[in-house]
């Protein structure tokens, strides 16, 4: 009856955790996918139109999209703006308020699609997908330029790594302003902000940069993928805060000296990062879902007939690795932490590096998971051959174990001590067979994070029908591979990967020796359908490494049965004593 009560219980919890993931995940983790939206543009007539976050971030309302695009077209071919022609990126910037307004990330595709379009990183003021970055002044004793201040461009300027532009204002009072434009290769581009005073009394002046931004292009945020504010202060990189604990407190300001600040997604970062100068940073809610990281250096004194120069750089593109990395090295902060490794990274950080190696050795990142799954299999061989040899073990000594719960079955803390001499005098630790499985969970845990972070795996194909295996299987089998009109749930979005990671666990764990309890067995028997549910809506590329890992783990454990044949054979007369005990039962 015991045994009973205990498969139900566990049938019952299977189902809870597996119906309730979703609503557990959104009770815990209000905003997780669900960041504060206020409609600003017409509805869409489509409702799907409106989903929910993802990685990716962008625009999700249709109606959103295509105001988007109506603006740009808009704001783009009207007023003064010195064109951007950069490896990295290309764009503009606009006269009026000397904005860094119009980026787009020349490396990176919007989708998988071929013809779509590079990523857009920063759109003009007033558009749905509003991000900018502004150099200015605040300034006491003498006018300094603003928002709406418009400025001068030599004759045909155009900002390339060759080609440095200077834009100048003159305040008609006896101060000039003058921003001077670098960019590099990739994503960093240079301003130094310079105030030149010719009239006849000190100025006072206190240079700052910004990024401003809209939420409504936000990636969705998890605890393993945060997104929102970011910085680096005093040398300690922060995620945060989320733009909805701003929109709650107004403003927040950072302690210490900021490195650098600015708003991150998944993929994409735009910061702003001082140069050998102090500053202060700030993060604060505007209002109509609009943010703004502040960097602002301390008030400076010119005196009559000199000049001030602050600069600083300016971080918008794709959160490259070795971009990062590179400019560490340069002397940016702890910039390559703007990818959330989180506190596995010294572990994480070796698999990725193996894992890039391996794809340009390949060609194909799925290959590379593949191959990367093999040595890692490989590596812990060993030690699944110990773990395998104390399961043979452990079952041999299952008749002695036996007798001594019968002789002690009144004395438990006496029967435990027995059998802890019995595991002595066997060489048996009953924790030994756990041991790959724990030593598992990082690796999965690591290629989890990558898969997710690293934009290196964005739109990586594999084979036929999976076109990116940092997304979920497109396929899904309940819609008939896309033939019916309708999207599945997450926990019901079956995809052919789910299907083959359930049915390659399920073969592997009908290759373990059989649990002694009943209770066991059916949870053991669930697993693998359990699994399958909730790894369904996780990146193809993490199911791809669990499948390859599980038919690795069956041609490993028949390996370990010909190194072990005792533990095959007593498996087998288990069996056999089970099967005629069952047939007992139904002759009687």
């Amino acid at each position: 009856m015991e045994k009973q009560r205990n498969i139900i219980l566990a049938v019952v919890l299977t189902a809870l955790v597996l119906f309730g993931w979703e609503q557990g995940v959104a009770y815990f983790y209000p905003n997780a996918n669900k960041p504060k939206v206020e409609q600003t543009a017409a509805p869409s007539a489509d409702p799907a139109s409106a989903a929910k976050p993802t990685r990716e971030g962008g625009l999700r309302d249709a109606a959103e999209v295509a105001l988007e695009q109506q603006d740009l077209k808009t704001a783009l071919t009207h007023g003064g703006r010195v064109p951007i022609q950069a490896p990295g990126v290309s764009g503009s910037i606009n006269l009026t308020g000397a904005l860094l307004d119009d980026l787009v990330l020349n490396r990176h595709r919007e989708t998988v699609e071929k013809n779509s379009g590079p990523v857009r990183m920063f759109s003009p003021s007033g558009t749905p997908a509003q991000q900018f970055a502004q150099f200015g002044w605040v300034s006491q004793g003498s006018m300094a330029p603003s928002a709406g201040t418009v400025w001068t461009a030599p004759a045909g300027a155009k900002l390339t790594p060759a080609t440095p532009v200077t834009l100048t204002w003159d305040n008609g009072h006896g101060q000039i302003y003058a921003l001077t434009f670098k960019v590099d290769d990739n994503y960093m581009i240079t301003a130094d902000q310079q105030v030149v005073n010719k009239g006849p009394a000190p100025v006072t002046v206190q240079p700052f940069a910004l990024v401003n931004r809209t939420d409504r292009t936000a990636a969705a945020y998890a605890w393993t993928l945060r997104t929102g504010g970011i910085g680096a202060f005093d040398g300690s990189v922060e995620f945060g805060p989320k733009y909805s604990d701003l929109v709650t407190a107004g403003s927040q300001d950072q302690a210490g000296k900021v490195d650098w600040i600015g708003f991150t997604d998944v993929y994409w970062m735009s910061a702003v990062i001082p140069v050998n100068a102090k500053a202060t940073g700030s993060f604060r809610s505007l209002g109509n879902q609009l943010f703004r990281a502040d960097a602002v250096y301390e008030q400076s004194v010119i005196q009559p007939g000199q000049a001030l120069t602050r600069e600083t750089k300016l971080f918008a593109g794709a959160k490259e690795h070795a971009v990062l990395d590179a400019y560490e090295k340069q002397g940016v902060t702890n910039f390559g932490l703007a990818i959330d490794w989180g506190w596995f990274r010294w572990f994480e950080k070796p698999i990725f590096w193996l894992l890039v190696k391996l794809f340009a050795l390949v060609g194909n990142f799925g290959v590379a998971i593949i191959l990367l799954t093999a040595i890692v299999r490989g590596i812990m061989f060993p030690v699944a051959q110990r773990g395998f040899a104390s399961m043979a073990a452990m079952r041999a000594i299952q008749p002695k174990m036996k007798a001594i719960q019968e002789r002690y079955k009144d004395n438990k803390e006496q029967q435990q001590l027995e059998i802890m001499k019995l595991y002595k005098e066997e060489k048996v630790n009953p924790l030994a067979g756990c041991l790959p499985m724990f030593l598992q969970i990082p690796v999965f845990f690591a290629l989890y994070k990558v898969l997710n972070l690293a934009i290196e795996m964005r739109h990586q194909p594999f084979v036929l029908w999976i076109k990116d295996l940092s997304a979920p299987d497109p396929l899904h089998i309940l819609n008939l591979f896309g033939m019916l009109p309708f999207t599945p749930p997450a926990f019901l979005g079956i995809g052919v990967l789910a299907l083959l990671l359930g049915v390659t666990m399920y073969l592997q764990f009908k290759l373990n020796p059989q649990q002694m309890d009943p209770a066991q067995q059916q949870v053991f028997a669930l697993m693998p359908w359990f699994m399958m549910f909730i790894m369904a809506p996780f990146a193809s590329g993490l199911l791809v490494y669990w499948i390859t890992s599980n038919l690795l783990a069956i041609g490993q454990q028949k390996l370990l049965y010909v190194m072990h044949p005792q533990l095959k054979a007593q498996q087998e007369k288990e069996a056999q004593d089970k099967a005629r005990a069952r047939e007992r039962e139904k002759k009687a």
